[in-house]
């Protein structure tokens, strides 16, 4: 039995690879933005390994202030999809790496699509995502709703109080803020979420920084 869940296992990777193969090969004819659709595909792809520098590079240049909102709106739809199609933790979870990365690292122009698209799309939204190929998926399926949710929740914190956590730990403090500065407590909840999603599973040590 154990042999032959070790197969089917491997039948989900190989069938996870033909399907990058068969996206970057179907974007390279169809796509206005070959070069982007391709990083996307590969920075995100059923590899259960960090994504490459390069194809994250690509999709954060595309998202720059230099860039025409329409292309921001792209890639980040691009991204939607793509978190919305898939079933598996590798390809959600590397998702979830190239949004955070561009929250921390593009100029607030990003963010300002970003939650202007999440008012309607709701694009972090995974609680009820899971991957039950294995014992294994399984329990990375909680850390991939865990992060999703710190994600949701720091988006939330900018559109309603234009409040940052990364940038306020990136300045050595913590502003004080009147009493009433967030009466739904979204900042607890936030700071709640980064501790939990400090407890890293082993196998991920140092693919995210919060």
């Amino acid at each position: 039995m154990a042999g032959s869940g070790a197969s089917q296992q491997n039948l989900r990777k190989a069938i996870g690879v033909l399907k990058d193969t068969t996206t970057v090969g179907f974007v390279k004819v169809n796509s206005d933005y070959k070069e982007l659709d391709v990083a996307i595909v590969k920075a995100t792809n059923h590899v259960e390994q960090l994504p490459k520098e390069k194809h994250i590079r690509t999709i954060l240049e595309s998202v720059s202030a230099s860039r025409p909102r329409a292309d921001v709106a792209y890639c980040i739809n691009s991204l939607a999809k793509r978190l919305a199609k898939t079933h598996n933790w590798a390809v959600a979870l590397k998702t979830l790496i190239v949004i955070h990365r561009a929250l921390r690292e593009v100029d607030a122009s990003f963010r300002e699509e970003l939650v202007k698209y999440s008012r309607s799309g709701h694009i972090l939204n995974l609680s009820h995502f899971k991957d039950d190929s294995s014992p294994d998926a399984w329990d990375y399926s909680t850390w991939v709703r865990t992060y999703a949710l710190y994600l949701e929740e720091r988006l939330e914190c900018l559109s309603m109080l234009n409040y940052d956590i990364e940038t306020e730990r990136s300045l050595g403090y913590l502003t004080i803020y009147p009493a009433d500065f967030d009466d739904l407590g979204l900042v607890g909840k936030l700071e709640g979420s980064s501790i939990t999603l400090l407890k890293t599973p082993k196998d991920f040590d140092g693919w995210i920084e919060i």
